[in-house]
Order: structure tokens, then C-alpha cells, then sequence
């Protein structure tokens, strides 16, 4: 048993050293050895950890870069768990705004219908940058491992496999990868305070290639009217 246990330690710190990085030194998912097929239950509960207790207004900063331009802004996410994502960003002066409302991985509505798309190519990668987790789609294959404060786990679903890390303390992570047929989607690393809230996100698509960068300004409890999940009037 205690080989085991020392295996399974040394198979996830070189998977999260891989994650931290960067580097894969093979095409496809990162996928740590010593990782088991694990019920839905205990993804249940280490996605559980990643979700806020209640409504919070993150308010930040924000750079986009691609090969060809930059641009950057400020903007706000209204989260009310477990699923609900209120999602605002716009230039200097107000140009350029954009928001959406996305409940789970769906989109509800976006203005304009393009924005998020330019962004993030991926749902759960948008939510990673907040430091949720999403739960796995129905009829994945489920695999993880969970030793020393440090959680890794993985959905191999039909079309897309998706890979998380989490580590807890004072300076937390929480690292997400999509990949699918093989290549990488995109990879979000989010760094979290020791509550849990989220201090600053980088996510990189290496198909563009692009980066959005997040600064995280605050982030606080908040209450949300009703007519914040309705989009703008022309």
C-alpha cells in the first residue's frame, strides 16, 4: 500500500509540474499514471470545491494578443452557482462591448454573436479562468487522482477530453486543458488567493495562436437583479 501511495504522489507532481509548464512530451491529453477511473460522485465533489458559495462580481482587467493585434479592457463576470455566468467586457471609453450569459457549457445569448468566439474557443476553458470547474458530460470516462492538496482528474467524453488540476494553499492553481482528436483546444491556469478567489488567468490557443490575460481588480459577494441575465437593448 505504501508503494502505491508513493507512486501515485510522484505520477501526480510530474503531471502537475507538466501542467505549470506547459511542456507535453507527447501529442494529446496530459494524463497523469497514476490516475483510476473514479465515480461521478467523487468528481462531484472535487468540482464542488471549485464553485463559490454564493453570487460573486469579479471585476478585472483584460488583454487579448494574437499575432496580428492586441486589445485590452476592463470587464466583470456576475457568477451565481452553480451555473450561472454573467459576462461583460468592452475597450477604453466603452468601445467594443461585448457581454454574454452562459448557463452551464451552453450559451444563453451573446452581443454580439461573435464575441465570446474571438476570446475563449471553449466553455469550460471560460469558466476555468474563474476558477470553476464544470461538471463532465454524461457518459465520459472518468479518471483522477487526489493526494498532498493537489487534485487532478479528467473526462474523456465523445468529442472533447478535458483535463483539470487543482492545488490548494495559500497561492492555489487551478489549471484546465481542453483537447480534441489529439490536439489542444486551448489551456487555461488560473492562480487563486487562499479563499479561493481567483488573482489572475492566462489562457492560451495555440491554433490561432492567441493569449487573454486577466487580472483580477475584485472580487466580491453581490446580489443580482433579474434583469442582468437579459440582454441589452439596441
Amino acid at each position: 500500500m505504501l508503494q502505491r501511495v508513493l507512486v501515485d504522489r510522484r505520477a501526480l507532481l510530474v503531471y502537475v509540474a507538466l501542467a505549470v509548464c506547459g511542456c507535453h512530451a507527447a501529442p494529446g491529453a496530459v494524463v497523469p499514471e497514476g490516475a483510476t477511473p473514479v465515480n461521478r460522485e467523487q468528481v462531484s465533489q472535487w468540482v464542488a470545491s471549485t464553485i463559490p458559495p454564493g453570487p460573486r462580481l469579479h471585476r478585472f482587467k483584460w488583454l487579448f494578443q494574437d499575432e496580428q493585434s492586441s486589445a485590452g479592457g476592463r470587464g466583470s463576470a456576475r457568477i451565481a452557482p452553480p451555473d450561472s455566468l454573467r459576462f461583460d467586457v468592452a475597450g477604453p471609453f466603452g468601445t467594443g462591448a461585448s457581454s454574454a450569459v452562459v448557463i452551464g457549457n451552453d450559451p444563453v445569448w451573446v452581443q454580439p454573436p461573435d464575441a465570446i468566439k474571438k476570446l475563449v474557443p471553449n466553455y469550460p476553458l471560460m469558466w476555468a479562468m474563474f476558477g470553476v470547474a464544470r461538471m463532465p458530460e454524461d457518459g465520459a470516462k472518468l479518471r483522477g487522482l487526489d493526494h498532498d492538496g493537489v487534485t487532478a482528474w479528467q473526462y474523456a467524453g465523445p468529442a472533447d477530453t478535458i483535463d483539470y488540476v487543482r492545488s490548494a494553499g495559500p497561492a492555489g492553481r487551478l489549471v484546465a486543458e481542453v483537447h480534441r482528436a489529439g490536439e489542444l483546444v486551448g489551456r487555461a491556469e488560473t492562480t487563486l488567493d487562499s479563499a479561493g478567489r481567483p488573482v489572475k488567468s492566462r489562457l492560451t490557443v495555440p491554433g490561432v495562436p492567441a493569449k487573454l490575460d486577466l487580472t483580477f481588480l475584485s472580487t466580491a459577494q453581490a446580489n443580482f437583479a433579474s434583469d442582468i441575465w437579459v440582454p441589452r437593448k439596441p
